[in-house]
């Protein structure tokens, strides 16, 4: 079965350069970049911590430090970068859809979401499993019967990988059609301003809430078709609240100052909060089961830090890329050209160079930063050279 934690990134579907007219905001295109490479460190680090799902693991005991590291790299990551995706996702919906009309718009997110999809569902998924990860429970068997045996047991449905942020994409963009559509012919734009520190605090508290009411009936690992239901209230809000700042514009009106103290917050208070909820609810001791979902202070106390945390995140890396790193030269450009392909092909880089380091004695912090270094250097050129050259992947990637 494929990672139901796969955490992609922006992608070239999901921000397409015909989306936006001139001028380009190209920090979002260095966001969407960098996004790609934490992807390939989170699966890297999924490789060798026991906290998250993954293809091909080669885990060892790790000591306190080892594994607080790694649970606050990954635990960090997931509180942010997928709903900053949904944002920025949802920021590009509004133009798009009036421009080319609901079903223009739906047609083309369907290709452009829906076809990479298929492609990984039926073709690269398979041979991630089969070939590269050894993880269809057959051996022995051919890969034609264990492809043909994973049509028919229905396990095609959840086999998307990375790629199940386009499948939710996509059913997003249906979502926004169905409401938007009675009145297309309205032009939604409008001038307001982004929310203030209230509105910000509210919309935290409201995401952490609706987390932990979803989290009682789905706890977090829970997955359908491979989303797992108890992060969706962040990325639904999220990719909510990209619509409306699309319709005000406001990317360039966000508070430079305000953005960068939700950051430093989020770096300083939100790791001392990280700790203490850890420590106080027996994390350390083996006691995770309340942290997932369910009537318990700890699940609480999580999806309130995670909601804060991930929207401080997110709001200053949006004014700290707009403001320093709104450029490119050749290099961001073409880590930018082949961020979607990369997104698309990591998992059996990844998966490959793992089992060449399989048994090195090396610490296996050591072990994620070679990974993840590597398989992005390989991966990125790969796409450059192999995969965007390729005449029926090119029209996909």
């Amino acid at each position: 079965m494929p990672p139901a934690n796969a955490s992609p990134g922006i992608t070239k579907p999901l921000l397409p350069s015909t989306s936006v007219r001139a001028p380009r905001l190209l920090f979002i295109d260095n966001l969407r970049w960098t996004m790609i490479v934490l992807v390939i460190s989170m699966h890297a680090a999924d490789t060798y911590s026991p906290l998250g799902n993954w293809y091909f693991v080669d885990r060892t005991p790790l000591s306190i430090p080892a594994l607080l590291t790694f649970a606050a790299w990954q635990m960090f990551l997931q509180s942010f970068f997928m709903g900053l995706l949904f944002f920025i996702a949802g920021f590009f919906v509004p133009p798009s859809f009036d421009r080319k009309g609901p079903g223009k718009f739906l047609r083309d997110r369907a290709f452009r979401l829906g076809l990479p999809v298929l492609f990984y569902m039926f073709v690269l998924g398979p041979i991630t499993e089969y070939f590269v990860a050894h993880s269809w429970s057959a051996p022995h068997s051919s890969f034609a019967r264990e492809w043909w045996k994973h049509i028919i047991d229905g396990e095609v449905l959840a086999e998307n990988g990375p790629l199940w942020f386009c499948l939710a994409l996509l059913i997003f963009s249906a979502v926004y059609v169905l409401i938007r559509a009675p009145r297309s012919n309205t032009n939604e734009n409008c001038s307001s301003g982004p929310p203030g520190t209230g509105g910000l605090i509210l919309f935290c508290a409201t995401m952490a809430a609706l987390t932990f009411f979803v989290r009682l009936a789905m706890p977090a690992g829970s997955s359908f078709l491979n989303m797992q239901l108890g992060d969706f209230p962040q990325y639904i809000l999220l990719f909510a609240a990209g619509i409306y700042a699309g319709r005000g514009g406001w990317l360039v009106k966000l508070p430079f100052a305000s953005g960068v103290r939700w950051l430093a917050l989020a770096l300083t208070v939100g790791v001392a909060a990280w700790l203490m909820i850890l420590i106080t609810g027996g994390a350390l001791h083996g006691n995770t089961k309340a942290y997932s979902g369910g009537l318990y202070w700890q699940s609480a106390a999580i999806n309130t830090w995670e909601a804060f945390t991930g929207v401080g995140l997110c709001f200053g890396l949006l004014v700290l890329f707009r403001e320093k790193f709104n450029s490119q030269g050749r290099l961001r450009r073409f880590l930018s050209d082949n961020a979607f392909s990369v997104y698309v092909f990591h998992p059996p880089v990844v998966i490959a160079f793992a089992r060449i380091f399989y048994g090195a004695a090396w610490n296996p912090l050591a072990k994620f930063v070679v990974l993840t270094c590597t398989s992005a250097a390989v991966t990125f050129a790969l796409s450059a050279w192999v995969f965007r050259r390729i005449p029926l992947l090119r029209s996909i990637l």
